[in-house]
């Protein structure tokens, strides 16, 4: 495998571009060297690529901003940022946007070969010339409804309509926030189904430009349109006798929805450039965190393809609402991640998971695994601590300490009285980011009535 996988290497100090394209090219790897950002971005237009290796810092555009352009085109591309030990935090950072790897300087080759080995044997494809019979047969990677971590009701719920709707071949609309794991619940639904030694087959609708879709979807021929230089086997086609997710339905344009709502209906889809109808057997789960019945209302969404998607609705509500799973979240990707980076970590002290459970993840599960994934890196202890964890999550806990504050247990009334007064007035000073005039507004007393009690309590 490893003669045909290709590797485009991105570093702008030719003595380490060469040495480690010599190195990867003797250990059989197809390597194309490019020593800026804008000419790797010209060659990989041209040309197929496997993997991207880049260096984090360059001259002109950065590994950061090179792997962004090429996921504009390819958002599936996988990548690993080459850091100094200053870039950490920032390669760290980018890996929300998936698939993205990174190796400290001075690079641990052995490391390396792992991460790249990693790709090869998943078997990422993104060559268009591959035929279905290569895409990757996911259900080996798809965790089943039975292992998804969790332990609220609110996911016990999720999971039990998750697992009576996987049996049959109704249509799914998963709603919810970002970062929910949406994508997860939807590959549980064909891992559990009798579709799952089919593929799995994903189109991310956010990640596409309006002029890619019907290509995306359905395929082109030929010569169908200025640029398509050989034929193109679209989604949809890749997934018959399997699963299409479609991730973030709500932004497929108007113009696309009536062919989509076609192949729903009817089981049919033609290729840009051809007039050959082709029957596919496609079970269609599609997901968003968009109110489709407001586009609806705006004339934005289709009304009868809305009602073809949601035969099923599945809600998935924000981990701020499940806060039981937090724990074992935790604990499944502390030991995910310490496994992966190779160290020795036993746990988290009660302190911080303290902190995590009280925290309210505007990011959701994926700014939970985030989270988890930079304490691992970053600690030097056999737990992770509270020096570990990043630091609005810190003040953002000191905040909901505060406004959750009780001061109501029985005791003295004027001490009382005057704590219920100190707190009523941080939690106005916090709402209003610290604005005294607005403060006194909520508290409904003059700001010179509100300067003295600031000082009266010290609550500068």
């Amino acid at each position: 495998m490893a003669n045909t996988f290709k590797i485009l290497l991105v570093d702008d100090e030719e003595a380490q571009r060469e040495t480690l394209g010599g190195y990867l090219s003797k250990k059989g790897y197809y390597v194309k060297k490019s020593p800026n950002a804008e000419e790797a971005f010209d060659e990989f237009t041209k040309n197929s690529f496997d993997l991207i290796i880049s260096d984090f810092k360059m001259p002109g555009k950065n590994g950061e901003e090179l792997i962004m352009d090429i996921r504009n085109i390819n958002p599936e591309i996988p990548a690993i940022l080459i850091t100094a030990f200053g870039e950490i935090q920032d390669a760290v950072r980018i890996m929300k946007f998936g698939a993205i790897d990174y190796i400290q300087k001075p690079i641990d080759l052995i490391h390396l070969i792992n991460i790249i080995n990693k790709y090869e044997e998943q078997s990422i494809i993104f060559d268009e010339n591959k035929s279905i019979n290569e895409v990757i047969n996911n259900n080996q990677n798809i965790e089943s409804i039975s292992n998804i971590i969790y332990g609220s009701d609110e996911m016990k719920n999720v999971l039990n309509i998750a697992s009576r709707v996987a049996l049959s071949k109704a249509s799914v609309l998963i709603r919810g926030e970002s970062g929910t794991g949406k994508e997860l619940i939807a590959k549980a639904i064909h891992s559990s189904s009798k579709r799952n030694t089919k593929p799995f087959i994903v189109v991310n609708c956010a990640a596409l430009p309006e002029t890619l879709f019907e290509s995306e979807l359905f395929g082109h021929e030929k010569g169908a349109f200025t640029g398509a230089v050989k034929e193109r086997i679209g989604k949809f086609e890749r997934a018959d006798k399997g699963t299409l997710f479609i991730d973030e339905v709500g932004d497929i344009p108007l113009t696309i929805q009536v062919k989509l709502l076609r192949a729903l209906q009817f089981g049919e889809i033609e290729r840009l450039g051809s007039e050959k109808t082709m029957r596919l057997d496609v079970r269609v789960i599609s997901a968003t965190n968009r109110n489709l019945e407001d586009m609806i209302a705006n004339g934005e969404f289709r009304e009868d393809l809305f009602f073809r998607l949601n035969v099923v609705t599945i809600n998935l509500p924000p981990l701020r609402q499940r806060k039981k799973d937090i724990k074992p979240l935790v604990h499944y990707y502390i030991d995910k991640y310490s496994k992966l980076y190779e160290k020795n970590i036993d746990g988290i002290d009660n302190q911080s998971l303290d902190k995590m459970i009280k925290y309210n993840y505007p990011g959701n599960i994926r700014e939970l695994e985030n989270i988890v994934q930079r304490a691992v890196v970053l600690t030097r202890d056999r737990h992770i601590s509270i020096k570990d964890l990043p630091i609005e999550m810190i003040e953002s806990s000191k905040k909901q300490s505060i406004m959750n504050e009780d001061c109501f247990e029985i005791g003295d009334l004027n001490s009382k009285v005057e704590h219920l007064e100190s707190v009523l007035i941080k939690k106005a000073l916090l709402l209003t980011e610290g604005n005294q005039t607005k403060a006194a507004e909520l508290l409904n007393i003059s700001e010179r009535t509100l300067r003295y009690k600031i000082n009266k309590y010290e609550l500068k």
